[in-house]
């Protein structure tokens, strides 16, 4: 009001487009008000995404009403400019006074809706900051108009009146482009970009298949689809779903993220054909699978276990259906051989110490030139058991390792007939 009654009392068009300007204040606040009230609400069944969208209505509002002032201001300072219109402006010395008032008024609004967006990343609050941050340089302008109207330069006035106008109409132009962005779910591309950077990073790799994001109310919303081999168990699907949720959580904090988990179709021959044998029925484990290629034909063999109180016929029954299974799923596979074990219960044993540590300690001296890094011996119901760990080069191949074990092994097999079983774990 004050300065619309200096505009007015003045003639000054700058200060009554200012005042008009300022009018939307009310409006702005009020929107903004409201708008973030209702985006706190957390979500319902009717809104399961939020209400954050609210602010970026409320902003999308105040754009409006923005361009609306902005155009009445332009109209009527042109029509000055150009004689249509003439009005004697008057600087009176309470006239700067006003301004110089309004001007420190918006710097302190701009700085605290600044501020309260950024803490906050409000949309509606950072509507306000460009609404007060415009405020301030059109007061700058129409002080500028003021003065050189003081000094004998009546168009100034009307020229900062325009100024104000294009400036307004910019500002709304970019709270329009940003908030519509929002509402219509473009998607944003730097946090895109974070998300993507922050899956590629996992080890070990997952596979990102899409990743689909859009954001309101301050906060990000992630759609992702990883693929994993078929042969995985639920447990590894969940893991590597839960890597990717806490890689993009870490990147884009307060984010919400879905993951979903879907086998790799190019997976390979052997992995398709694990993850056909592990899903009949009444298959508890298999292992073994072995390829072989006779006269052009593919064939596999493997080792799969069961129930131990089925019956023969049934354990059979279960073989057909895992062999039919994989031919159907691996049609590269025209041949199956299933080499059936009971499923192996859990036995009573006992931890136990005596001559035969010294016999394995030498064994794997004489084979690896080191002591062994542990060795257990447990006495179970089928005979003694040893447990060994073997420390070998980081460098070597997965099978150099697997034939030193099985050398190893041979060797206290053949020097210690009584020990039933050699379990020999190798690690770098």
């Amino acid at each position: 009001m004050l300065k619309l009654s200096v505009g007015l009392a003045t003639h000054s068009l700058g200060l009554v487009s200012e005042a008009a300007h300022s009018g939307t204040d009310l409006v702005a606040a009020l929107l903004t008000y409201f708008a973030i009230r209702v985006a706190a609400r957390p979500a319902d069944l009717q809104h399961q995404f939020g209400h954050g969208k609210a602010e970026h209505l409320a902003a999308l509002s105040e754009a409006a009403v923005l361009s609306a002032v902005s155009v009445f201001i332009s109209v009527r300072a042109i029509e000055r400019l150009l004689g249509v219109t003439t009005s004697e402006v008057q600087t009176p010395w309470y006239s700067f006074v006003v301004i110089g008032v309004v001007i420190a008024l918006d710097a302190s609004r701009m700085i605290v809706s600044s501020r309260v967006a950024r803490r906050y990343e409000s949309a509606a609050s950072a509507s306000n900051a460009v609404h007060f941050g415009s405020d301030l340089v059109g007061s700058v302008a129409v002080l500028v108009g003021l003065v050189f109207a003081h000094y004998g330069h009546p168009n100034a006035d009307p020229i900062a009146a325009l100024f104000v106008g294009v400036l307004v109409l910019l500002a709304a132009a970019r709270l329009i482009r940003r908030n519509v962005d929002v509402l219509m779910d473009r998607a944003p591309a730097e946090a895109e970009a974070a998300a993507q950077e922050a899956i590629e990073a996992i080890r070990p790799a997952v596979e990102l298949r899409r990743l689909r994001m859009r954001q309101a109310g301050g906060k990000q919303f992630a759609d992702v689809v990883i693929g994993v081999p078929p042969g995985a168990a639920v447990g590894q699907g969940h893991a590597a779903a839960d890597a990717v949720e806490a890689a993009v959580e870490r990147a884009l904090p307060n984010a919400d993220i879905v993951v979903h988990v879907e086998p790799l179709e190019d997976a390979g021959l052997r992995e398709r054909a694990h993850a056909a044998a592990v899903a009949v029925p009444q298959v508890r484990e298999v292992h073994n699978l072995t390829v072989v290629e006779v006269g052009g034909r593919k064939e596999l063999s493997l080792h799969v276990k069961l129930p131990g109180d089925l019956s023969l016929v049934a354990a059979h029954d279960v073989a057909e259906d895992l062999e039919a299974a994989i031919t159907a799923a691996v049609p590269e596979i025209e041949g199956v051989q299933t080499h059936i074990e009971p499923l192996t219960e859990p036995r009573a044993a006992r931890e136990v110490v005596g001559d035969d540590e010294a016999v394995v300690r030498r064994i794997v001296r004489e084979a690896t030139g080191r002591e062994p890094r542990e060795l257990r011996f447990l006495r179970t119901d089928d005979g003694l058991v040893a447990f060994l760990t073997l420390g070998l080069d980081a460098t070597s191949r997965l099978d150099a390792a697997h034939a030193r074990a099985s050398e190893i092994e041979e060797a206290i097999r053949r020097e210690r007939p009584d020990i039933a079983d050699v379990i020999v774990h190798t690690e770098p």
